[in-house]
């Protein structure tokens, strides 16, 4: 969700929910932008609800968002929430206003459930929705020596360093 303009961006995927497909969505909705969005742009501020897949410790995912830092140019800084926090999360407030819009609604086939994501609105704008067919493969993971090189790229801030981190592009 792009907190300033309210543009909500819902990816489905067919496959399991990895650091891979999460780190894949961003830079699909990266690539949807317009080059004087990106340009504009001046660090991505990614607020995480610390689940398993995108934890501050899940080396493939710290992995792919340094390669996605990399490959954007710009600054991108994880704020995570603490555990049973997540009600303070925006996106959390889009998740229950989908859920409402469909409700009693047999979603029987994809079709039909990417339909009606897509017929919602969150402040006034329909989302724009994707399905990403790709099969990810769940426990993919570095060697402790493969995420020293990792984490060297890792600005934890010092008060909070499981909560704060900010990767700088190269």
């Amino acid at each position: 969700m792009d907190e300033d303009s309210g543009q909500l961006h819902i990816a489905f995927g067919s496959s399991y929910k990895t650091s891979d497909f999460i780190v894949d969505t961003l830079e699909e909705w990266w690539k949807g932008l317009t080059p004087q969005q990106q340009e504009q742009t001046q660090r991505l501020q990614l607020k995480v609800d610390n689940g398993s897949e995108s934890s501050g410790v899940r080396t493939q995912f710290l992995k792919r968002m340094v390669q996605f830092c990399d490959h954007i140019g710009k600054p991108i800084q994880l704020l995570y929430y603490p555990p049973y926090h997540s009600k303070y999360n925006p996106i959390e407030r889009c998740w229950g206003i989908l859920e409402q819009h469909w409700n009693g609604t047999l979603l029987q086939d994809v079709e039909t459930m990417l339909a009606w994501a897509s017929s919602m609105t969150w402040k006034g704008i329909h989302p724009i929705v994707k399905l990403n067919e790709t099969i990810y493969s769940k426990g993919v993971a570095l060697t402790k020596v493969a995420m020293r090189e990792i984490e060297k790229r890792l600005q934890r801030n010092p008060e909070l360093p499981k909560w704060d981190i900010l990767i700088q592009p190269n």
